[in-house]
């Protein structure tokens, strides 16, 4: 079983795209949403990921904050495309910056379409009291904010989101 314990951060700026080194698109959705796991009908989100050329299928157990298991499988990517067309909400997209910074790997999600002008980086940790240093560009902390996951951000785009909820 694989344990993923992550933060999460907004980001401030466009200092982190100078320090990327790599770009990946990606098209992600869900084959349940998140009223799903508040109302205890299912205990973990579906979601399939086309990114580059491959696919996953992915469960990530529903418990809120920054540790939770993860279990992630390849597909074909012609299945993805096909479980993409059954997802609830709306197809994420978005491009991942990949960025190291004191001697950590940051992965920046700009994201596209319904959810643009939001960015968020992640930083993804051994163990959940493991120190690491935040960049300059790292903004306010949203790990426990159940708005920025991807899950909801599918049903509830950020651009639906009002002027207050955004600040």
């Amino acid at each position: 079983m694989a344990i993923e314990i992550e933060r999460k951060f907004l980001v401030s700026g466009s200092g982190w795209r100078e320090a990327g080194h790599a770009v990946v698109p990606m098209a992600q959705g869900y084959l349940n949403d998140l009223a799903a796991l508040d109302a205890g009908a299912q205990k973990a989100s579906v979601r399939v990921r086309i990114q580059d050329e491959a696919a996953f299928l992915n469960l990530k157990s529903g418990e809120r904050g920054h540790s939770r298991q993860e279990f992630e499988y390849p597909v074909p990517v012609e299945d993805a495309r096909a479980l993409l067309a059954l997802c609830v909400g709306g197809v994420i997209d978005k491009r991942r910056h990949l960025v190291h910074h004191a001697g950590k790997l940051w992965e920046v999600d700009e994201f596209l379409g319904n959810n643009a002008g939001l960015v968020v980086a992640e930083i993804e940790l051994g163990h959940p009291d493991e120190s690491f240093v935040l960049p300059p560009w790292a903004g306010r902390e949203v790990t426990d904010d159940v708005r920025y996951y991807n899950l909801a951000l599918a049903s509830r785009p950020y651009s639906a989101w009002t002027e207050a909820e955004r600040s």
